[in-house]
């Protein structure tokens, strides 16, 4: 039986702009936060992804900002804007949720990566775009996007995959509802808490076929790069393994009689 967690394992410290793109979005958010002090008004980015958000918390802090927060239209969202909302200031709605509904009779029902595609495909950049939400049944997705590109997308997306689809603006309260996958969560017990370590137990290889994963450049944590499979691993890590899937580490807990490390995780 796997022993309760105990108090809040360390994290993983922030990891400064590693490129110039990296570093002009460091530098844009904080342009982004003198803007809404200084003038008194509202200013978001597009749609961040994990390590984009990072980024822009450290904006925050460099400028000292308080009045900012993530949106991804629902409370779960991995993609967020940032939103810089001084106090007293007329707050806006930058994510927007359309409804898309696969034609009835498609016989091949659009994935997500059918759905990104078909957006990616009318002209948007990838920061105009969040979380896509397929429905279980294949018959529909809710995808977050940027409020000013909601009308544009509505009127021009009419096909995703090979499937013929309509577009409307999606109602919270309506009968297409968001179901959220449920993520399994999996237990495993570790040697060391290395990078190889856990991509063995949760791709359930060995442990020389993870360090190969790792020394071809296929494997990112928190979309950054990981080349040597001695790497440490934190709580809260999201790896992502080209071909293979994306695994979150969840907790470290304490450790079992033979000196293992349990932990807690799951596959996206």
């Amino acid at each position: 039986m796997t022993p309760p967690l105990t108090c809040e394992p360390p994290r993983r410290g922030f990891v400064p702009p590693r490129n110039e793109e990296e570093q002009f979005l460091l530098k844009r958010c904080q342009e982004l936060a003198r803007q809404a002090g200084q003038k008194g008004i509202p200013r978001y980015s597009g749609f961040l992804s994990d390590r984009e958000q990072d980024l822009a918390r450290a904006a925050m802090n460099r400028e000292e900002c308080r009045c900012w927060s993530f949106q991804g239209g629902y409370p779960q969202a991995e993609r967020r804007v940032l939103a810089i909302e001084p106090e007293d200031s007329w707050q806006e709605q930058p994510v927007t949720g359309i409804l898309i509904r696969v034609a009835r009779g498609s016989q091949k029902l659009p994935q997500h990566k059918d759905y990104l595609g078909a957006l990616l495909g009318l002209g948007l950049e990838r920061t105009c775009v969040g979380d896509i939400v397929p429905a279980l049944d294949g018959g529909y997705a809710v995808a977050f996007v940027l409020e000013d590109k909601a009308d544009f997308i509505c009127q021009n997306l009419t096909q995703a995959g090979s499937a013929t689809v309509s577009v409307s603006f999606w109602d919270p309260d309506g009968s297409f509802g968001l179901e959220i996958p449920q993520r399994t969560i999996k237990t495993a017990t570790l040697s060391s808490l290395r990078t190889d370590a856990f991509l063995a137990a949760a791709m359930n290889v060995s442990r020389s076929t993870a360090a190969e994963f790792i020394r071809g450049g296929r494997v990112e944590i928190n979309h950054i790069p990981v080349t040597h499979p001695h790497e440490e691993i934190y709580a809260g890590d999201i790896f992502t393994v080209r071909g293979k899937g994306r695994f979150c580490l969840k907790q470290i807990g304490g450790k079992s009689r033979k000196d293992r490390i349990f932990v807690e995780y799951f596959q996206y």
